[in-house]
């Protein structure tokens, strides 16, 4: 293991204090708990406020996305772990304005049970709060299951158009309704290369042979369906873009964003690679590319590989998808 790190179980919350010294203009810790972080501005008055989730090793996803026209305030554990219901809750009563709070997450049993539970909290608290879970894996379940789909990097998407609709001033039904259609409108597939080295395990969580990839793997190293010999970046595309057109129903005429996503270890020079092929296949079939993001949106440590996301847009979304917003990682005016 070759890591910049000090004691392997001091990473999360050295990264967590690295963070917030950082970018102190935008953040604040809850509860004097480094993982509890906020908007700094919170609660913001008039405006439904969105709190996601999830274990740490994935940066930018999650806490990554906290800021004006996305999420209000996230629950931070351990890597690859849940943060708990507490931590949620005790969030949840810092952003609150009022007017309700959205919980917008991935769909991962340790999150799904805590974020409940932390709902239950909030309503003995006489605070309104809904759920909307990311399920845009279109590898982990077959068509017909998509609610026991995984959530991947097309939450970006979902934290997006869910907060550009809050900025707005709506109400948490229609905040929360908007996050449903996103998440009904985005498919993803990854596709790995190499393992993750969590720290305090100190080797691989997983094994790929010498020159062979899996497509469809998830973030956490969840198996994929095809492991075989490295097929080219055209091939990776091809594949992908195939997978999700059909899940998606695209047709001529659509318009779609994509987001291509490192997963860690992947230079920028071969997520353009791909994206090119994609850019192409959507030429041919007559399908508008409206918004590109290209980059790191939901990693896994250091694992080498991509993934590729599709929002189907409809007028409202791509509105949405179209304002500003400002985070740590990210800026878009």
């Amino acid at each position: 293991m070759k890591k910049f790190i000090n004691k392997p179980e001091n990473v999360v919350s050295e990264m967590l204090e690295g963070l917030l010294t950082a970018h102190s203009d935008l953040l604040k810790s809850v509860e004097n708990n480094p993982k509890n972080l906020a908007r700094k501005d919170a609660p913001v008055q008039d405006k439904v406020a969105i709190v996601s989730g999830g274990g740490s090793g994935h940066l930018p996803l999650f806490l990554g996305y906290i800021g004006k026209g996305m999420l209000d305030g996230v629950a931070v554990g351990e890597i690859f772990a849940s943060p708990s219901s507490k931590q949620i809750f005790d969030i949840t009563k810092e952003v609150n304005s009022g007017k309700g709070v959205l919980y917008l997450y991935g769909n991962y049993g340790g999150d799904v049970m805590n974020f409940d539970m932390a709902s239950e909290m909030a309503e003995m608290e006489d605070i309104e709060t809904a759920t909307v879970i990311g399920t845009d894996d279109v590898a982990s379940m077959p068509k017909g299951q998509e609610n026991q789909r995984r959530g991947v990097a097309g939450l970006f998407y979902l934290y997006k158009l869910a907060g550009a609709k809050a900025e707005e001033g709506a109400s948490l039904e229609e905040v929360a309704e908007v996050a449903k259609r996103a998440n009904q409108s985005v498919r993803t597939m990854g596709v790995g290369l190499s393992p993750c080295i969590l720290p305090e395990v100190g080797k691989p969580s997983f094994t790929i042979e010498e020159g062979q990839m899996e497509i469809g793997m998830g973030i956490h190293g969840e198996p994929g369906y095809y492991k075989g010999e490295i097929q080219t970046a055209d091939e990776v595309a091809e594949t992908i873009v195939s997978n999700i057109s059909s899940d998606l129903a695209l047709e001529a005429g659509n318009e779609v964003s994509v987001l291509v996503n490192g997963l860690g270890a992947t230079p920028l020079e071969e997520q353009y690679i791909i994206f090119r092929k994609v850019s192409n296949i959507f030429q041919e079939k007559n399908i508008t590319i409206d918004k590109v993001y290209i980059g790191e949106y939901a990693t896994s440590m250091e694992m080498a590989g991509l993934s590729i996301s599709v929002l189907k847009l409809d007028d409202e979304l791509k509105r949405l998808l179209n304002t500003p917003y400002t985070t740590p990682f990210h800026v878009q005016v």
